[in-house]
């Protein structure tokens, strides 16, 4: 990261009261071509770096931690970590910017999120990017990813932290730096040495309520209407095939499937980087 990236927040306010959105901010601050890039459940906003590097040149690029993760500040009243409590955030954002309207990516729960803001009256959501994610989550997929979130652990060294991301993340064929900027990213070193992941543990209390079915989202997919670029890790098993391909139907959708890659694609790598850029830029 460089002098085109700069290292920001904004306050959110929960019934606790308020908390500090850190977020990125690469490009030209007066730039009115914005876009807003949301992260994972258990990541962050260093995810977007390769993405924010390739279009900082055309667009201010926003990438923000959700409350719990990264720079932004753990919430007191756990049950907040939820949809509504992030909506409310990314509105508080948005304002921020100044901008009358956005572009959205997001990826996996910053797909959802991107979702609900895009189905509200008056979105300023004008073109979306849904990553690995749709309007129905499967139960298995869930049970997988819950079965290690939150979990309390700590790795002896940078060496062990990378190789329990590599298996815990099908994220596709990443190089070797990559994989490293992933795993740190996503941790901090304990003053012994240790490293252990950074987000705040509690967000699996509420994540794990949503286990017992599938999530169906489909209330929010059928109100949006604007542009949206939908894309898939063909080996995912969070947007499942016959879901990816029914959301494909409309004529609002632009679907791209990545070969080798599970949940969820990184945007780390050029071809992936040019699939977001086009949609951006063809309007």
């Amino acid at each position: 990261m460089g002098m085109d990236m700069r290292e920001l927040h904004c306050l959110g306010l929960s019934q606790a009261g308020f908390h500090k959105i850190a977020y990125n901010d690469w490009g030209h601050p007066s730039n009115q071509r914005v876009l807003v890039c949301a992260h994972g459940l258990t990541r962050n906003a260093r995810d977007f770096d390769d993405l924010a590097s390739a279009l900082y040149d055309q667009y201010r690029v926003i990438c923000f931690d959700a409350a719990g993760r990264g720079r932004s500040d753990w919430l007191a009243n756990k049950a907040d970590y939820n949809y509504p409590q992030y909506a409310a955030d990314a509105n508080a954002l948005i304002a921020r910017t100044g901008a009358p309207v956005v572009d959205w990516l997001g990826t996996s729960m910053g797909g959802i999120l991107g979702m609900i803001l895009a189905a509200q009256p008056n979105s300023p959501i004008r073109r979306l990017v849904i990553n690995d994610v749709g309007s129905l989550v499967p139960k298995a997929s869930l049970e997988r990813i819950g079965a290690y979130v939150g979990k309390s652990m700590a790795f002896e060294n940078e060496a062990a932290l990378v190789a329990a991301v590599k298996a815990a993340s099908p994220f596709g064929p990443l190089t070797e730096s990559q994989w490293t900027h992933v795993a740190t990213s996503g941790a901090r070193r304990l003053p012994d040495g240790r490293w252990q992941f950074s987000y705040d543990p509690a967000i699996a209390e509420v994540f794990s309520k949503a286990i017992a079915a599938d999530v169906d989202l489909s209330f929010y997919w059928d109100k949006v209407t604007c542009p949206v670029l939908l894309t898939r890790g063909a080996n995912s098993d969070l947007l499942l095939p016959e879901t990816f391909q029914a959301m494909c139907a409309r004529p609002n959708v632009t679907g791209v499937e990545f070969a080798d890659v599970g949940h969820a694609p990184m945007f780390m790598d050029a071809g992936q980087i040019k699939v977001v850029r086009d949609f951006l830029l063809a309007a």
